[in-house]
């Protein structure tokens, strides 16, 4: 099981080569297949030194060959890496108005087919988690999997939230035991959580799997029912002083505009969102326009999703069409102000919106063209995501991997000093 292999990696009598051996696992996590002078060069160990730590870890089962690297000149190096689930995470992506929940593991491998579950996003956490635990207990079960084989769970969602104090500050507010979300979270899971933003996931999942991959200077754009901002500077996700950058979608736009949900009259998500799209589409239907959308039931119609809205105007539809043009241009004159903050080599768009594409970059090209300095703009690329609507699962699993190897990292080395 793999938090019992963790544990046996912690109890090795060498306390230093117990460490050496928990860092090897997390580089290679983080790298990916690696040859012995690239972990030699990152870990400032010996050519020896690492490779009796890889012969060791491949005798317990923890790493293996494959394939080759490239060479300038003579044999290509052998790489390592981690066999396939060693390591198991448990990835919760909470929306507005659906769950989905994954088994990935340390080799980004999805254990099973994600599972969308129709819950919607809560201020109460006792309905919210009731729900969730019902269907965690069900999957589980009939993937015949256990908490204990985790080495924790990655929860992403919208809203304010701060990692380090584990709290949300949007949703779950309801809580009669008081106390933090990943406390809650934990509680109910009896294994480690980490909380973070779900722009934050996507932009995890393209620094490592997709097009910002490589990259030092990057935006991610998420446009789901609300707008987030991912931020990647000087090669690093930066997410402020207490986790909350990036909230473009409050930034003031429209002046004496419409009550947004967070108490302020006239932000971007008022005009570029998929609740703002949802709800344009809505009222215009209502007044009669001319739509195949006007065929849609009460209930479809109530909170249309931007899926439908896409569809529409792949179909020709011409009101579909002018609601996403207008989505774009605004967003357009929104990614105009960050281009002259931020001179990003390159802005990625995703979410449900990103999937209309050409309906709202050619506006969006047009109103950045409008609001943005000619030099600046033509050192920036936009692209469309490729990673699919899954992607931020794999971002969660990065960054939860990870800090949860960080930890036992930590615990290694307090039961070190412990010792002494």
């Amino acid at each position: 099981m793999n938090l019992n292999l963790l544990n046996n990696l912690t109890s090795d009598t060498n306390d230093k080569q117990s460490i050496q051996k928990h860092k090897l696992i997390k580089y290679l996590f983080n790298l990916g297949a690696s040859s012995v002078s690239t972990l030699c060069e990152i870990m400032e160990m010996s050519t020896p030194s690492i490779l009796k730590l890889l012969l060791s870890l491949i005798d317990e089962g923890w790493i293996e060959k494959k394939g080759y690297g490239l060479s300038i000149g003579g044999r290509k190096p052998d790489l390592y890496r981690l066999k396939d689930k060693k390591i198991l995470i448990l990835c919760i992506d909470i929306e507005l108005f659906h769950t989905k929940i994954a088994i990935i593991d340390n080799n980004y491998n999805f254990v099973l087919d994600v599972k969308t579950i129709s819950v919607p996003i809560s201020k109460s956490r006792t309905d919210f988690f009731n729900i969730l635990h019902t269907h965690l207990q069900d999957i589980l079960k009939s993937a015949g999997i256990q908490h204990r084989q985790f080495i924790g769970c990655s929860v992403g969602m919208p809203g304010l939230i701060d990692a380090e104090k584990g709290e949300n500050y949007s949703y779950f507010l309801s809580d009669d035991e008081n106390i933090p979300l990943t406390a809650a979270f934990e509680k109910m899971l009896n294994i480690p959580v980490v909380i973070q933003n779900d722009v934050n996931g996507s932009s995890m999942a393209e620094f490592t799997h997709g097009m910002a991959k490589g990259k030092k200077n990057v935006l991610v754009l998420l446009m789901d029912w609300g707008v987030g901002l991912g931020i990647i500077m000087d090669g690093k996700l930066r997410q402020g002083n207490c986790g909350f950058s990036g909230e473009l979608g409050h930034m003031p736009f429209v002046e004496n505009g419409a009550l947004c949900y967070c108490g302020k009259h006239g932000c971007l998500e008022t005009v570029a969102s998929g609740n703002a799209l949802s709800e344009m589409a809505k009222e215009g239907i209502l007044l009669g326009k001319n739509s195949m959308l006007t065929n849609l039931s009460n209930e479809e119609l109530e909170r249309i999703e931007p899926a439908l809205i896409i569809k529409a105007a792949n179909k020709g539809d011409q009101y579909a069409i002018q609601l996403l043009s207008n989505v774009g241009t605004h967003m357009g004159k929104g990614i105009a102000v960050l281009i002259q903050l931020f001179n990003p080599e390159l802005i990625i768009l995703s979410g449900k919106i990103a999937g209309a594409k050409q309906y709202i970059t050619l506006p969006m090209q047009q109103a950045i063209n409008t609001y943005c300095m000619t030099q600046i703009r033509e050192k920036t690329t936009i692209v469309s995501s490729e990673l699919g609507e899954n992607s931020r699962l794999l971002g969660y699993a990065a960054t939860g991997i990870d800090q949860f190897l960080g930890a036992y990292i930590k615990k290694v080395k307090k039961l070190k000093k412990l010792k002494k």
